[in-house]
């Protein structure tokens, strides 16, 4: 079997592809930013003549940054902002990385919490994944109540979570109410609570829990 070796030209063509594709990369972004642009503007049925009016940009500027051929300063974006009573970072909102779904095959979760021998009670970590223009993170659990138990720990913690009974019934409580959860029921709550199930009807029990909560809490 021959192979065939790269010649001088063949690589140097080779190194010279990337640039260009960063060069697309940019070109992106202010696409991106033209169309965010277009978008806000029509939404409030703003012309470009009214908004060149609003920010003494001309009308041909204003046309090629809605058509993304050119790349417009912060101090620019900031005056069109302004003009459509926007945040800045309004215009950047959709050109966010790209983030790959998270899979977890069943079985293979981080066990967070290993099982107690008095409280049966174990829990799994499923993934997280954060959204960088909201600043919000979100983290899924498995919660398995294997038996009766009358010392599961209480939580209490930042942001807001939400309880998905999947089989079994308990009892959970949160700061002074308790609630009877079973097979399809839902609990969403503030998490800066003290709360946690207090025992189980129906074992084993097992629920989703997904908590909500900034990135830097």
């Amino acid at each position: 079997m021959s192979v065939e070796k790269t010649t001088p030209a063949v690589a140097a063509k080779i190194t010279q592809d990337p640039p260009r594709a960063s060069d697309r990369s940019e070109n992106s972004l202010e696409m991106a930013i033209g169309r965010e642009l277009r978008g806000f503007r029509r939404k409030q049925e703003v012309t470009v003549a009214e908004l060149a009016n609003r920010t003494g940009l001309s009308i041909g500027m204003l046309s090629k940054i809605e058509n993304g051929n050119t790349s417009p300063s912060l101090k620019t974006l900031q005056t069109l902002a302004t003009a459509l009573s926007l945040p800045i970072t309004s215009f950047f909102r959709r050109f966010d990385g790209r983030r790959d779904a998270i899979h977890t095959k069943s079985g293979e979760g981080i066990t967070t919490e290993a099982a107690d021998r008095r409280a049966c009670h174990q829990t799994h970590l499923l993934g997280h994944i954060g959204a960088p223009s909201s600043g919000v993170i979100a983290k899924p659990y498995l919660v398995t109540l294997s038996q009766e138990a009358d010392d599961v720990p209480t939580s209490q913690h930042g942001g807001t979570e939400t309880i998905y009974m999947l089989e079994g019934a308990m009892d959970y409580r949160h700061g002074d109410k308790l609630y009877r959860l079973t097979a399809g029921d839902s609990l969403q709550f503030d998490a800066d609570c003290p709360h946690g199930p207090t025992a189980a009807a129906d074992l084993p029990a097992r629920y989703l829990s997904i908590v909500s909560a900034s990135q830097n809490s």
